[in-house]
């Protein structure tokens, strides 16, 4: 009796075991799930834009598809969503763990594909279809991606035409759609080959918690300003001296390139942006980025002036003035050659700017 009591009692307990386990395993992977996210980006032909979400360590899963079109069209095919009358977009559909990925950054990366004042077109791709939009399922997201939207407006002078609603429909594209680019490399894409390459490794430089320029670039101290400067350059950056028009090193350089700080070696201005303005300096219609310089109200020799400063080095790079080309945007960066050394696109992989090369590509 007593064996057979045991026995009762080993069995239920093994059942006990085996239940929590299940239960364990379940929630194990309950968690895993909840953890995930999902944001749908359309940027164009979905070929390109799926690709290069693929590349971003934190993205789990991507689906290829067509979104926020008409309601009363149910499952649409890609020739008639190219018909451009069902309102659809071809869209891609992102799965992501926001720890290792979070949205800013997807929103970051994804806007480097994108021309966001160009309607209905990017690349040589027309139509509704081709519109860029974020359609978000979590409302948490709204405000993340109104924050970045504001951002980027104030890198352009035209309109951001990036469409925010929430995800209405989407519907998975045919099989042949999915991971096109993954099946076949050489097919078409209107995304550079080296956006990829960037995004593969800009969220590795992200999960460290530090921006790149932190960690690539950083000012230095006097004593090796000192060593590694011409006294020119010294003076320029250091003391806000201006070098000699007409008589400086790039007024007339034409080649394609980067412009980096002098002091510190981070990327300031590309030469798609340089535009001969006839003052005998180096002129650019805006910085790569406007977060990379400081503009402080000048004074100094009874003219006033907006003086332009490296916000990393900290450095005198000129000024900025409002008769630029009204078809960039209307300013005119006047900056010494002093403050700048140029490094032309053919050696910019070998000197580490690799990444930076689709700003030449993008423009």
């Amino acid at each position: 009796m007593k064996h057979v009591i045991l026995t009762i009692v080993l069995l239920l307990a093994s059942g006990l075991v085996i239940a929590q386990t299940k239960m364990s395993d379940q929630l194990s992977k309950t968690t895993k799930m909840n953890a995930q996210s999902k944001i749908f980006f359309a940027g164009g032909c979905f070929w390109g834009t799926e690709h290069f979400m693929k590349q971003i360590n934190g993205v789990t899963s991507t689906q290829v598809g067509y979104a926020n079109g008409k309601t009363s069209i149910k499952n649409p095919t890609y020739e008639q969503v190219c018909n451009d009358n069902t309102g659809f977009a071809e869209t891609v559909e992102v799965s992501y763990d926001p720890q290792q990925a979070d949205l800013k950054l997807l929103l970051e990366l994804y806007f480097k594909t994108i021309d966001p004042t160009s309607l209905n077109r990017q690349g040589n791709d027309r139509g509704s279809q081709y519109r860029t939009g974020i359609y978000y399922t979590n409302a948490a997201d709204l405000p993340i991606i109104k924050e970045a939207i504001e951002t980027l407006a104030k890198k352009y002078s035209k309109p951001i035409v990036v469409e925010v609603e929430p995800l209405v429909n989407f519907y998975p594209a045919e099989e042949y759609h999915q991971d096109y680019l993954g099946k076949h490399p050489d097919g078409y894409c209107h995304i550079s080959p080296e956006l990829f390459d960037f995004a593969r490794k800009a969220n590795k430089e992200k999960t460290t918690g530090k921006p790149l320029s932190e960690k690539k670039f950083q000012k230095q101290d006097d004593t090796t300003l000192r060593s590694k400067l011409t006294a020119e350059q010294y003076a320029v950056t250091q003391e806000n001296a201006t070098e000699s028009a007409l008589k400086n090193e790039y007024w007339n350089e034409k080649r394609e390139g980067i412009y980096v700080d002098i002091t510190t070696g981070e990327p300031l201005f590309i030469s798609t942006d340089k535009f001969d303005s006839g003052c005998g300096w180096p002129s650019f219609s805006k910085p790569i980025d406007k977060d990379l310089v400081m503009e402080n109200t000048d004074n100094s020799h009874d003219m006033k002036r907006i003086e332009v400063r490296s916000k990393t080095g900290d450095a005198h790079l000129g000024h900025v003035f409002y008769d630029g080309p009204t078809d960039k945007g209307g300013l005119r960066y006047c900056i010494n050659s002093a403050s700048l050394r140029f490094i032309p696109k053919a050696k910019m992989k070998e000197e580490g700017y690799g990444d930076y090369m689709y700003l030449l590509e993008k423009k």
